[in-house]
């Protein structure tokens, strides 16, 4: 069996380089098709999946217009070499592949404001969801009890590196915190946005007075030579790990947040998303005791300081989530079943086949 999946970002890379290697442990094929991004080729490459590069990552919001047709023609020509029997993606370019090859097209989303899952509607064979995502997709959509970050921070999965700290150059019980900075360069981040540049530097400001403070800054806008601030300069395949240690995350991007929740990691977002409209995992996540979305960038100021300052707040998070965490599914396992499931000879298999198989 062949099976294509597609990483346009890091996220995507961890969400299937544990199903990857189990499809290819079972002697089947696999092949990644990626952006040319620095950091999701650095995962590529140190997690040794096969991989090819389709196209770059456009910084000005309109270069989707005269890229798409470009990175579409080289994708249907690869794909048609590779041909595939199953092809795991989120939005048009799965979609479109699945379509002129004739392979079953699975999306697994949790984004509601994205659009993705409208362009690709048509053309999927399944769409995969956490139970928290909050729009109908039609009879095609199948829930499981988790998120995305499931694939690989589901404790049957994730074992933290226990040199981490040394590899940070923190001590045993130095306090640190992670502020994860987001670029909203991305088609999907159109009209958003999340702390300012001033702001930035008042938030680490404040958290140096509590904690050593590592800063992940996707768009490298930030300087920290004159700011109590370390950047995070680990491999980024290391920083789950880092996170499954730190004291605290404030970030005003999305995936790091769950996984912060899903390691018991408390974490503080905030970004123009955080509302009455906001995304149903983080809701779900805030009602559960996991994270805070907090608009008011006082209120992340006050929160931080809270955090840190209690002692009983890693006890605390820790319960919360093996509670949580104790009914989540393993969607390795998941994705696993439905690519054996969806395959050339199974042209008939539906979501109910899956859900039968995989209980």
């Amino acid at each position: 069996m062949n099976c294509l999946f597609f990483t346009n970002t890091p996220a995507h890379v961890h969400l299937y380089k544990h199903t990857i290697d189990r499809l290819e442990e079972l002697g089947h094929d696999v092949l990644v098709f990626a952006r040319s991004d620095e950091c999701t080729e650095a995962l590529l490459r140190a997690h040794e999946l096969p991989y090819v590069i389709y196209g770059g990552r456009g910084e000005k919001k309109h270069s989707l217009l005269w890229e798409l047709p470009v990175q579409l023609g080289r994708i249907v020509w690869r794909a048609r070499k590779f041909g595939p029997d199953v092809i795991f993606g989120i939005g048009p370019y799965a979609a479109y592949t699945g379509l002129v090859t004739g392979s079953p097209a699975i999306a697994v989303l949790d984004s509601e404001p994205s659009l993705d899952h409208v362009v690709a509607r048509p053309f999927v064979r399944a769409f995969l969801t956490p139970e928290a995502f909050q729009k109908e997709l039609g009879e095609n959509h199948y829930r499981f009890r988790g998120f995305k970050e499931s694939a690989y921070l589901h404790p049957d999965i994730f074992e933290p590196d226990p040199g981490i700290r040394d590899a940070l150059g923190v001590g045993p019980d130095e306090s640190f915190a992670i502020v994860r900075l987001n670029s909203f360069n991305g088609h999907h981040d159109v009209g958003r946005k999340g702390f300012s540049l001033e702001q930035r530097r008042r938030l680490l400001e404040e958290l140096a007075t509590e904690a050593t403070v590592f800063v992940s800054d996707e768009g490298s806008n930030l300087d920290l030579e004159r700011l109590d601030a370390r950047p995070f300069d680990l491999h980024p395949a290391k920083l789950h790990d880092a996170l499954s240690e730190a004291d605290l995350l404030v970030a005003d991007t999305q995936t790091m947040v769950t996984e912060a929740a899903l390691l018991g990691t408390p974490a503080i977002r905030s970004n123009s998303f955080v509302g009455e409209s906001d995304m149903g995992n983080f809701l779900e996540l805030e009602d559960e005791g996991l994270i805070y979305n907090l608009s008011s960038f006082d209120a992340v100021l006050d929160r931080s300081r809270t955090l840190l300052a209690d002692e009983s707040v890693p006890e605390q998070w820790e319960r919360r989530r093996d509670e949580y965490v104790s009914e989540m599914v393993n969607l390795t396992e998941l994705l696993c079943t439905v690519a054996l499931t969806f395959t050339e000879s199974a042209r008939e298999t539906t979501l109910s086949d899956v859900a039968e198989v995989s209980g």
